[in-house]
Protein backbone atom coordinates (compact mmCIF):
# COMPACT_ATOMS: atom_id res chain seq x y z
CA UNK A 1 0.00 0.00 0.00
CA UNK A 2 1.26 3.56 -0.80
CA UNK A 3 1.42 5.65 2.53
CA UNK A 4 1.89 9.16 2.89
CA UNK A 5 2.71 10.01 6.39
CA UNK A 6 1.11 14.01 6.81
CA UNK A 7 2.55 16.13 9.63
CA UNK A 8 0.21 19.17 10.00
CA UNK A 9 2.46 21.45 11.64
CA UNK A 10 2.23 25.31 13.03
CA UNK A 11 5.12 26.87 14.51
CA UNK A 12 7.28 24.52 15.49
CA UNK A 13 10.77 25.04 14.20
CA UNK A 14 11.92 24.06 17.55
CA UNK A 15 10.74 20.39 16.74
CA UNK A 16 10.21 19.90 13.14
CA UNK A 17 13.81 18.84 12.25
CA UNK A 18 14.01 16.33 15.01
CA UNK A 19 10.26 14.91 14.27
CA UNK A 20 11.29 14.15 10.25
CA UNK A 21 14.64 12.67 11.16
CA UNK A 22 12.58 10.03 12.83
CA UNK A 23 10.89 8.96 9.31
CA UNK A 24 12.13 6.55 6.97
CA UNK A 25 10.94 8.11 3.68
CA UNK A 26 12.38 4.78 1.63
CA UNK A 27 9.60 3.07 3.54
CA UNK A 28 6.61 5.66 2.95
CA UNK A 29 6.07 9.07 1.65
CA UNK A 30 6.39 12.37 3.66
CA UNK A 31 4.29 15.77 3.17
CA UNK A 32 4.66 18.83 5.86
CA UNK A 33 1.82 20.83 5.84
CA UNK A 34 2.50 23.94 6.76
CA UNK A 35 -0.64 25.48 8.33
CA UNK A 36 0.40 29.29 7.61
CA UNK A 37 3.66 29.34 10.16
CA UNK A 38 4.93 32.57 11.51
CA UNK A 39 8.42 31.06 12.09
CA UNK A 40 11.22 28.79 10.12
CA UNK A 41 8.96 25.84 10.14
CA UNK A 42 9.28 25.48 6.24
CA UNK A 43 12.58 27.11 5.51
CA UNK A 44 13.45 24.25 8.30
CA UNK A 45 12.05 21.38 6.42
CA UNK A 46 13.25 22.26 3.03
CA UNK A 47 16.81 22.56 4.29
CA UNK A 48 15.95 18.35 5.47
CA UNK A 49 14.66 17.76 1.66
CA UNK A 50 11.41 17.25 3.07
CA UNK A 51 7.77 18.16 0.85
CA UNK A 52 5.90 21.40 1.98
CA UNK A 53 2.68 21.97 1.40
CA UNK A 54 1.70 25.29 2.51
CA UNK A 55 -1.58 26.78 3.20
CA UNK A 56 -1.32 30.98 2.72
CA UNK A 57 -3.53 31.33 6.07
CA UNK A 58 -3.81 29.45 9.36
CA UNK A 59 -6.71 26.84 9.36
CA UNK A 60 -6.37 25.00 12.31
CA UNK A 61 -5.72 21.15 12.75
CA UNK A 62 -9.16 20.08 11.38
CA UNK A 63 -8.43 22.22 7.76
CA UNK A 64 -4.80 21.01 7.47
CA UNK A 65 -5.58 17.82 7.58
CA UNK A 66 -8.21 18.09 4.93
CA UNK A 67 -5.77 19.42 2.97
CA UNK A 68 -3.41 16.53 3.32
CA UNK A 69 -6.18 13.80 2.65
CA UNK A 70 -7.11 15.71 -0.65
CA UNK A 71 -3.53 15.85 -1.94
CA UNK A 72 -2.85 12.33 -1.12
CA UNK A 73 -6.67 11.17 -2.82
CA UNK A 74 -5.34 13.26 -5.75
CA UNK A 75 -1.92 11.75 -5.80
CA UNK A 76 -3.35 8.10 -5.39
CA UNK A 77 -2.29 7.17 -1.98
CA UNK A 78 -3.97 4.13 -0.27
CA UNK A 79 -3.77 5.33 3.16
CA UNK A 80 -2.48 8.74 5.10
CA UNK A 81 -1.32 8.88 8.67
CA UNK A 82 -1.63 11.56 10.61
CA UNK A 83 1.43 12.36 12.45
CA UNK A 84 2.54 15.27 15.08
CA UNK A 85 5.05 17.47 14.34
CA UNK A 86 5.85 17.84 18.01
CA UNK A 87 7.91 14.68 18.73
CA UNK A 88 5.39 12.99 20.51
CA UNK A 89 4.34 10.07 18.18
CA UNK A 90 7.01 7.73 17.36
CA UNK A 91 7.82 6.46 13.88
CA UNK A 92 8.75 2.81 14.71
CA UNK A 93 4.86 2.32 15.31
CA UNK A 94 4.23 3.52 11.12
CA UNK A 95 4.09 0.59 9.43
CA UNK A 96 2.97 -1.90 12.39
CA UNK A 97 -0.06 0.20 11.75
CA UNK A 98 0.07 -0.10 8.23
CA UNK A 99 -0.02 -4.07 8.70
CA UNK A 100 -3.64 -3.51 10.90
CA UNK A 101 -4.70 -1.51 8.35
CA UNK A 102 -3.86 -3.59 5.49
CA UNK A 103 -4.55 -6.42 6.56
CA UNK A 104 -7.84 -6.10 8.40
CA UNK A 105 -11.23 -4.21 6.59
CA UNK A 106 -10.55 -1.55 8.71
CA UNK A 107 -10.99 2.19 7.48
CA UNK A 108 -9.24 4.12 10.60
CA UNK A 109 -6.96 2.35 12.54
CA UNK A 110 -5.87 4.56 15.92
CA UNK A 111 -2.56 4.58 17.83
CA UNK A 112 -3.43 3.79 21.22
CA UNK A 113 -1.47 3.92 24.37
CA UNK A 114 -4.22 2.60 26.32
CA UNK A 115 -5.07 -0.98 24.73
CA UNK A 116 -3.29 -2.71 27.80
CA UNK A 117 -5.54 -0.89 30.04
CA UNK A 118 -2.95 0.89 31.87
CA UNK A 119 -3.29 4.72 32.51
CA UNK A 120 -2.57 7.06 34.65
CA UNK A 121 -4.20 9.87 37.14
CA UNK A 122 -4.06 13.28 34.71
CA UNK A 123 -6.85 15.10 33.58
CA UNK A 124 -5.97 14.03 29.77
CA UNK A 125 -7.03 10.17 31.09
CA UNK A 126 -10.12 11.43 32.75
CA UNK A 127 -11.02 12.90 30.08
CA UNK A 128 -9.64 10.50 27.58
CA UNK A 129 -11.50 7.56 29.40
CA UNK A 130 -15.03 10.13 29.87
CA UNK A 131 -15.42 10.42 25.94
CA UNK A 132 -14.50 6.73 25.32
CA UNK A 133 -17.54 5.89 27.42
CA UNK A 134 -19.84 8.56 25.56
CA UNK A 135 -18.55 6.03 22.18
CA UNK A 136 -18.81 3.15 24.02
CA UNK A 137 -22.55 3.63 24.65
CA UNK A 138 -23.92 5.46 21.77
CA UNK A 139 -22.12 2.85 19.49
CA UNK A 140 -21.89 -0.29 21.24
CA UNK A 141 -17.59 -0.30 19.85
CA UNK A 142 -15.36 -0.07 22.71
CA UNK A 143 -12.41 2.14 21.79
CA UNK A 144 -9.36 2.22 24.57
CA UNK A 145 -8.24 6.12 23.42
CA UNK A 146 -10.19 8.22 21.66
CA UNK A 147 -7.93 11.26 22.21
CA UNK A 148 -4.66 10.02 20.00
CA UNK A 149 -4.24 11.83 17.40
CA UNK A 150 -1.90 9.20 15.16
CA UNK A 151 -4.70 7.92 13.00
CA UNK A 152 -4.58 6.06 10.14
CA UNK A 153 -7.02 6.67 6.99
CA UNK A 154 -7.84 4.38 4.46
CA UNK A 155 -8.71 5.75 0.99
CA UNK A 156 -12.49 5.38 1.52
CA UNK A 157 -11.81 6.99 4.61
CA UNK A 158 -9.94 9.73 3.39
CA UNK A 159 -12.98 10.08 0.27
CA UNK A 160 -15.37 10.01 2.82
CA UNK A 161 -13.94 12.68 5.01
CA UNK A 162 -12.99 15.00 2.31
CA UNK A 163 -16.96 15.00 1.52
CA UNK A 164 -18.15 15.81 4.67
CA UNK A 165 -17.01 19.26 5.96
CA UNK A 166 -18.05 18.73 8.99
CA UNK A 167 -16.16 16.03 10.12
CA UNK A 168 -13.04 16.89 12.16
CA UNK A 169 -9.80 14.40 12.96
CA UNK A 170 -12.01 14.64 16.55
CA UNK A 171 -13.53 12.23 18.67
CA UNK A 172 -16.83 13.32 18.42
CA UNK A 173 -15.88 11.97 14.15
CA UNK A 174 -14.72 8.61 15.44
CA UNK A 175 -18.36 7.59 17.16
CA UNK A 176 -19.98 9.12 13.66
CA UNK A 177 -17.86 7.50 11.63
CA UNK A 178 -18.86 4.02 13.44
CA UNK A 179 -22.61 4.63 12.80
CA UNK A 180 -21.91 5.53 9.27
CA UNK A 181 -20.96 2.30 9.00
CA UNK A 182 -17.07 2.90 9.82
CA UNK A 183 -14.93 -0.07 10.89
CA UNK A 184 -12.08 1.56 13.34
CA UNK A 185 -9.85 -0.96 14.74
CA UNK A 186 -6.79 0.03 17.58
CA UNK A 187 -3.08 -0.38 17.40
CA UNK A 188 -0.98 -0.33 20.33
CA UNK A 189 1.77 2.55 20.80
CA UNK A 190 3.38 4.42 23.15
CA UNK A 191 4.21 8.15 23.20
CA UNK A 192 6.81 10.84 24.40
CA UNK A 193 6.21 14.22 25.84
CA UNK A 194 6.79 16.96 23.90
CA UNK A 195 9.68 18.02 22.85
CA UNK A 196 9.17 22.07 22.43
CA UNK A 197 6.47 24.41 22.33
CA UNK A 198 3.73 24.47 24.64
CA UNK A 199 0.17 22.43 23.65
CA UNK A 200 -2.64 25.05 22.75
CA UNK A 201 -4.88 23.01 25.53
CA UNK A 202 -4.27 24.62 28.58
CA UNK A 203 -6.46 23.03 31.29
CA UNK A 204 -9.74 25.50 30.47
CA UNK A 205 -9.11 24.45 27.18
CA UNK A 206 -9.00 20.72 27.97
CA UNK A 207 -12.27 20.67 30.34
CA UNK A 208 -13.92 23.23 27.46
CA UNK A 209 -12.63 20.50 24.77
CA UNK A 210 -13.96 17.41 26.77
CA UNK A 211 -17.09 18.93 27.47
CA UNK A 212 -17.78 19.86 23.47
CA UNK A 213 -16.87 16.25 22.66
CA UNK A 214 -19.24 14.75 24.81
CA UNK A 215 -22.22 16.66 24.12
CA UNK A 216 -21.51 16.23 20.69
CA UNK A 217 -21.29 12.45 20.98
CA UNK A 218 -24.25 12.49 23.02
CA UNK A 219 -26.65 15.14 21.40
CA UNK A 220 -25.24 16.50 18.10
CA UNK A 221 -24.27 13.06 16.14
CA UNK A 222 -27.92 11.85 16.54
CA UNK A 223 -28.95 15.00 14.12
CA UNK A 224 -26.42 14.31 11.61
CA UNK A 225 -27.36 12.71 8.54
CA UNK A 226 -25.24 9.29 7.95
CA UNK A 227 -23.14 9.21 5.19
CA UNK A 228 -22.07 6.10 4.42
CA UNK A 229 -18.42 5.01 3.96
Amino acid sequence: MRLLVMIPAYNEMESICRTLSTLDASCYDVLVVDDGSRDSTVEQCHKAGFHVLSLPVNLGLSGAVKVGMMYALEHGYDAILQFDADGQHKAEYILPMLSTLSHSDAHIVIGSRYMDGKRDHSMRVFGNTLICHAIRVTTGQRIADSTSGMRMYSRAAMDWFCKNPDCTPEPDTIAYAIRCGGIVKEAPVTMDERTAGKSYLSFSRSIQYMFHMIVSIYLFQWFRKKEAF
